[in-house]
């Protein structure tokens, strides 16, 4: 549903914040790392994020990204998914017809309305602070 460019952005976004929450600055290495992802790919998924306001970037030798705890509770899934995606997945038709809609629809109309709707209200109500909990406290994990 989600692009890998989108998909690495939620991953990085939240080990950002779990590392800025325990007062630590990540660099581009150790998110590709932790992540699982190749560097060079989540060099630019980081700097769409920084460029969308959502994590801050640093230069120098104390540099890195951070994602501050009380950024982290403001900033929610959709946002992420915006900068790197757009909005389409919530306006696109499931089989790809131009011309879908609720006068003229296609066999997927009504069902696939339901799940993108239901998609949009999940990453609206979820920010990156509530998706870091689970790695707190050992519950949920990025990398295996």
């Amino acid at each position: 549903m989600f692009s890998k460019a989108c998909e690495y952005a939620f991953r990085a976004a939240t080990v950002i914040a779990s590392a800025s929450a325990a007062g630590e600055r990540l660099s581009l290495k150790e998110i590709a790392e932790k992540t699982d992802a190749p560097p060079a790919f989540t060099a630019k998924v980081l700097q769409e994020l920084a460029k969308a306001d959502i994590i801050l970037s640093f230069k120098g030798p104390r540099g890195g990204f951070d994602l501050a705890p009380l950024q982290a509770r403001k900033v929610k899934l959709i946002s992420i998914v915006k900068a790197i995606d757009g909005d389409s997945v919530f306006k696109s038709c499931a089989m790809g017809l131009r011309s879908c809609n609720s006068k003229k629809p296609c066999p997927l109309h009504d069902q696939f309305a339901k799940i993108r709707d239901e998609l949009f209200r999940t990453l609206e109500n979820t920010t990156i602070h509530d998706i870091t909990l689970g790695l707190t406290d050992g519950t949920t994990y990025i990398k295996r």
